[in-house]
């Protein structure tokens, strides 16, 4: 983890665990670990419940539209994997905040049928904002947005 996280100790070692879950959940493709993640009841369904905005989508409001949103991710999604980076944890009394750099390695389309594609990485920067609930910390909003690279001449511009 990089900065200084803000919170106790263990409160920050508790979000840490949930964030990991949840991308846990994604490397396994795991609904039922995913759907632990996130709030639920009226935690999730009223005006400010679960929230989630996927690298070019709109925002998804809701549990169910949330989870569905999911489910078609990884009912196309032969591989993935995360590898966090810039992670840093605020914890402000029930809300804290986890930000980070997802570096994601998966799999590409192949070729022909019946084979496995290339390997494609990508860089996604992600907000992560869960809620405290009696059954633990539960994500509440997530905000992934990709990181443009391009060559030595952007870095000049």
């Amino acid at each position: 983890m990089t900065g200084v996280p803000r919170g106790s100790e263990a409160e920050v070692d508790a979000v840490l665990a949930a964030n990991d879950a949840l991308y846990a959940a994604l490397e396994a493709g795991d609904l039922d670990a995913l759907t632990d993640v996130w709030v639920s009841g009226a935690d999730a369904d009223d005006v400010h419940g679960a929230v989630c905005v996927h690298p070019g989508w709109p925002v998804l409001r809701g549990r169910a539209s949330v989870l569905r949103s999911y489910a078609l991710i990884m009912a196309h999604t032969d591989y993935i994997q995360f590898f966090l980076t810039d992670v840093e944890v605020e914890v402000l009394g029930d809300v804290a905040l986890v930000t980070c750099t997802e570096n994601i390695l998966s799999g590409g389309e192949a070729e022909e049928e019946g084979e496995l594609g290339p390997l494609v990485g990508g860089k996604v920067v992600a907000t992560n904002l869960f809620r405290r609930t009696d059954e633990g910390w539960r994500l509440w909003s997530h905000h992934g947005s990709p990181v443009l690279t391009g060559g030595d001449d952007d870095e000049e511009g």
